[in-house]
């Protein structure tokens, strides 16, 4: 198709953006400059007036700790967006946060990541969302594909690569070739589902009710998928007498308590490989598993997999930014790389060039 000459001018000022719309932290990508904002996902607003009051990590202080007349909200959950209106304010935030650091004059093109499994509403509303925040054209890419292309696994070759994405609301394991998915699952249990574990665990043993920053500091600090040494103090509120309490947990009690959700994660992942190809697998079993995302992070994970699935399992050299930096990849490689996009075309995404 003939190229648009105004967009090929306003191309030649703008300043492209990637976007790894996140459950727990958004990233953005400037393209040329790599990644200027990793802010958690959390807006805070008056409930009546629906008046925004502070955006990333000014409002994340604020969760659990806020007045009547205040909320702190995570827009998005299980990766997808459950309140758009809020959603939106906080991508034009980021996106104004952008203009403002670098002085952008036309709107810029924005790549954003989105989970595999999501409909074709929830993918209208993250296009929909993008375009009102101030994008000059929107583009929709699987986060799983996007994280590959991050790791700087060769999914454009005729052989196959596996990537396990594990985020904060999903985790995304998926078998790439030939630049296309050839399996994949997505399931909603990731990092926030292990904080929920932990938050069940104190309530049930120990008579302690906790909030998710607490949980996810245990987490932090004591999690793992193989037990550890670490004792950490929990506080929170006792159930039976209504006053503060600090519990000491180990950190074989935390993998306890989150063994279900790697449970989960492991077997999907069992599950994609038995549902490849035997020659895909032939190429996985030389290649081996690639993981990514803030959850591959917990301690004994790797090693877990490796054992469960036979097979060489290594980190991704930047784990949190895989996903942000394959949309700035596929923003300088937009035509190389343009079938790698969720077609978008019936959802105004702009001309395809």
């Amino acid at each position: 198709m003939v190229r648009n000459p105004l967009n090929s001018l306003l191309g030649l000022f703008s300043r492209d953006i990637g976007i790894d719309l996140g459950t727990a932290n958004t990233l953005v990508l400037v393209r040329g400059k790599g990644i200027v904002i990793n802010e958690p996902s959390v807006v805070a607003m008056n409930p009546k007036t629906k008046r925004i009051l502070s955006v990333g990590t000014e409002a994340k202080r604020m969760v659990g700790r806020t007045p009547a007349n205040i909320v702190a909200v995570r827009p998005l959950k299980d990766g997808v967006i459950s309140d758009f209106d809020v959603t939106e304010q906080m991508l034009r935030y980021f996106i104004e946060k952008v203009h403002a650091q670098y002085a952008i004059i036309p709107r810029p093109r924005v790549v954003i990541g989105i989970p595999s499994g999501v409909t074709e509403v929830e993918r209208r509303a993250v296009h929909d969302a993008a375009i009102n925040a101030g994008a000059r054209e929107a583009w929709l890419i699987e986060e799983s594909m996007a994280a590959a292309i991050g790791a700087g696994l060769p999914i454009t070759e005729a052989a196959g690569c596996m990537i396990v994405d594990i985020g904060g609301g999903t985790t995304e394991v998926a078998v790439i070739s030939l630049g296309g998915i050839v399996s994949s699952r997505t399931i909603r249990t990731a990092g926030d589902e292990m904080d929920q574990d932990i938050v069940v665990h104190m309530r049930q043993r120990h008579n302690l009710l906790i909030g998710e920053r607490m949980a996810e500091a245990v987490k932090i600090a004591a999690g793992s998928a193989n037990g550890s040494d670490v004792t950490v103090p929990v506080r929170g509120r006792d159930l039976v007498t209504g006053l503060p309490s600090e519990v000491p947990v180990s950190g074989e009690e935390v993998r306890r308590a989150i063994a279900g959700s790697v449970n989960e994660i492991v077997d999907t992942v069992t599950d994609t490989i038995e549902e490849t190809p035997p020659e895909l697998v032939a190429d996985l079993m030389a290649s081996g598993i690639t993981l990514a995302g803030g959850g591959s992070l917990l301690p004994g994970l790797l090693e877990l997999l490796a054992e469960r699935t036979k097979m060489r399992v290594r980190p991704a050299s930047d784990p949190l930014g895989c996903v942000v930096r394959g949309t700035g990849r596929v923003l300088n490689e937009l035509d190389a790389l343009r079938k790698v996009l969720v077609d978008t075309q019936d959802r105004r995404a702009g001309p395809r060039r």
